[in-house]
């Protein structure tokens, strides 16, 4: 079977790493990778091998006179491929959504877009099938990304009944020198935030109900979680197990000296390279000392590395839009290569929960 042929339009933070992410895969072909400005990022894909298209108002003069080859623009790589990748800036997709529909190629977008940009919205262990044969697809946020894939193992297990979450949102990405705050915590006035309301455009059963801060790091997130099951489990061992059998969460034990995010990142950057396909943590990492139960009350903190956690959900949309695979083996073969759970953790099953398509 022919692979299918992916462009990446915007290669940034994201980006690049759905591209690393594409070119590992079996049954995907990396053509090429868009991009407005001939910066280092350009450079780096020009140094990894990846067709270098033009977007936007860049200048491809300006990316030769830098010492950049370039394949052409934006539509020729449009011309070339089955389905593009959109990881341009927020809203940035949404302009972009006429070129795509123009050219006949199907389209992924990010979180940052509105969720009426796709067809529907997509986070692999909560609602694969409904991806299966769209032409558009929306990864959700970073932070959707992380409570719908642990509303998907609650959800199987024991049901919900309600959820509050505070989301403690990190101010910037590492390269994000302009952006703040600096020294200071801001809350999101907006209640509830908006991660709530979207966290139903993938699972429109859940109650949940989200407040968030912002404040000066550029490590990760963390959700602190509270949430009513409908059903009580047998202890908090049992919601341990049930995250730790789960693919795409990193549950680290009391006696590993993981106090908070900074040593997360280090166990991420020390695992690069056994296994790992990156220095980044593409997992939802919970803490077993920060998981507590009472009754039908289960507390827990998460954080969500937010350059990464949605690569492999761009790689599984890929897969249901073109129905490659059924849920579990999406995820099982992305898992596989990108290393995630690897080196030296326990080898988890592929465990997807299969819903009925968003309405």
């Amino acid at each position: 079977m022919a692979k299918i042929r992916v462009g990446v339009n915007g290669y940034g933070t994201i980006g690049k790493r759905v591209a690393d992410a594409v070119v590992r895969q079996p049954d995907l072909e990396l053509v090429g990778v868009a991009k407005t400005r001939p910066d280092y990022v350009a450079r780096r894909a020009a140094d990894r091998g990846y067709p270098l298209f033009v977007a936007g108002e860049g200048n491809p003069e300006k990316f030769r006179a830098a010492g950049l080859p370039v394949a052409g623009r934006l539509a020729d790589l449009l011309g070339r491929v089955d389905v593009i990748v959109d990881a341009s800036p927020e809203d940035v997709g949404r302009e972009n959504q006429a070129l795509y529909r123009q050219a006949g190629v199907r389209a992924i977008y990010q979180g940052g877009e509105e969720p009426d940009v796709a067809e529907a919205s997509f986070s692999a262990l909560a609602n694969y099938d409904a991806g299966r044969g769209k032409r558009s697809l929306r990864v959700v946020s970073c932070n959707t990304t992380g409570l719908t894939r642990a509303a998907a193992v609650l959800l199987r297990h024991w049901g919900v009944e309600h959820w509050e979450a505070t989301l403690v949102r990190r101010a910037a990405d590492p390269a994000e020198t302009k952006r703040g705050p600096i020294d200071g915590i801001v809350p999101t006035l907006d209640l509830p935030s908006h991660h709530g309301p979207d966290a139903r455009t993938v699972l429109p059963e859940l109650s949940i109900a989200t407040a968030a801060v912002v404040v000066p790091t550029t490590l990760m997130h963390v959700h602190v979680n509270h949430v009513r099951l409908a059903r009580a489990p047998a202890g908090a061992a049992e919601l341990v197990a049930a995250f730790r059998a789960s693919p795409r969460f990193h549950v680290f034990g009391p006696t590993e000296g993981v106090d908070g995010t900074p040593q997360a990142m280090e166990y991420a950057r020390d695992r690069a390279g056994h296994g790992a396909a990156t220095a980044d943590l593409m997992e939802n990492v919970l803490w077993e000392r920060g998981i507590r139960l009472e009754g039908r009350d289960a507390y827990f903190f998460q954080a969500i590395h937010q350059e990464s956690i949605v690569v492999p959900e761009n790689i599984d949309a890929l897969r249901a839009m073109f129905e490659l695979a059924d849920g579990p083996t999406s995820i099982a073969t992305t898992d596989r290569t990108l290393g995630i759970g690897s080196a030296g953790t326990t080898p988890r099953p592929a465990v997807a929960a299969s819903r009925p398509p968003v309405p």
